[in-house]
């Protein structure tokens, strides 16, 4: 009987052992540290000759320099692969850079605690995490101290042009939108995300193809309220859209881990590089049809 017991309890414990492996290996990383006061004059974010490979060896960034100025958009484009998206992540310190150093206003964000770094940022990523709750809940997460009242959050008006579609639900800011939004539509989930970014109001923005689940029509409108959240803020803004990235101030192109480009869309356009290029395949793409 106790051999029976124990074969029936086999496929647990095997499934158990890989369990318990998988904890180990978050509890086993080493954890970020650093001070607890903010120490920038200003938030310009200055990259330094950063580069950075992942821990499968797999080299992203080669030498990344270019400077994101406070009060201007400093748009990333380039081929995907490029390291784009890693680029905005070490900015907001999600990992430390191997080579090289990212500093806002003057400050090295490797010697600040993460916690304390991240109320500098208001992020929207493509890829949007939500949670089993109330719309409300989900937009107050962004800002931890914000009233408990829903008139109190929805005092911000743009939120509400953000969220517009919240009033068509049953219990509109008060509906539960289920686990990680699935109750809502992609372009329903990024306005939420959108709107979270608007009530915590930081100096520095973080967008990462955050209208790319919109219709032309939404995207518009998303953009034309994300015009009054990164006033006088620094902007870093990664998107496939030229359409989008059009009104940068600053054009950064990202090809193969290093800064192939970068100035303004006019200086770029001229310049017939790989910006250029990436204009004209767009373009062309707008006229595609089926033949016949």
């Amino acid at each position: 009987d106790p051999l029976e017991g124990s074969l029936q309890n086999l496929a647990a414990i095997i499934s158990t052992s890989t369990n318990i492996k998988r904890m180990n290996e978050i509890l086993d990383h080493p954890v970020q540290e650093g001070e607890d006061k903010l120490t920038n004059d200003g938030c310009d974010i200055v990259f330094n000759h950063v580069g950075f490979a992942y821990d499968g060896g797999e080299t992203v960034l080669r030498d990344v320099s270019f400077t994101a100025k406070q009060g201007e958009v400093t748009a990333l484009v380039g081929p995907s692969g490029g390291g784009k998206t890693t680029v905005s992540r070490l900015a907001a310190r999600f990992w430390d850079v191997g080579r090289g150093s990212i500093k806002v206003g003057g400050m090295d964000v490797s010697n600040i605690d993460p916690e304390t770094l991240m109320s500098l940022y208001s992020i929207v990523f493509q890829d949007v995490t939500l949670f089993d709750n109330t719309v409300m809940e989900n937009i107050r997460i962004g800002k931890k101290d914000a009233s408990d009242d829903v008139d109190g959050v929805l005092y911000y008006d743009v939120i509400q042009r953000v969220a517009e579609f919240v009033e068509k639900l049953p219990d509109k800011w008060n509906s539960n939108i289920g686990e990680n939004g699935c109750e809502l539509s992609g372009g329903e989930r990024q306005r939420i995300s959108i709107a979270r970014a608007f009530l915590k109001d930081a100096p520095i923005i973080l967008l990462d193809e955050a209208t790319a689940s919109l219709d032309v029509e939404n995207e518009t409108a998303i953009q034309t309220a994300l015009s009054r959240l990164i006033k006088n803020k620094t902007v870093l803004i990664i998107a496939h859209r030229m359409r989008t990235v059009s009104g940068a101030d600053k054009i950064v192109v990202l090809k193969d881990g290093l800064v192939s480009e970068q100035g303004s869309p006019e200086e770029l356009y001229k310049k017939n590089g790989t910006f250029a290029h990436m204009v004209k395949l767009q373009t062309e793409s707008e006229s595609w049809k089926i033949e016949a």
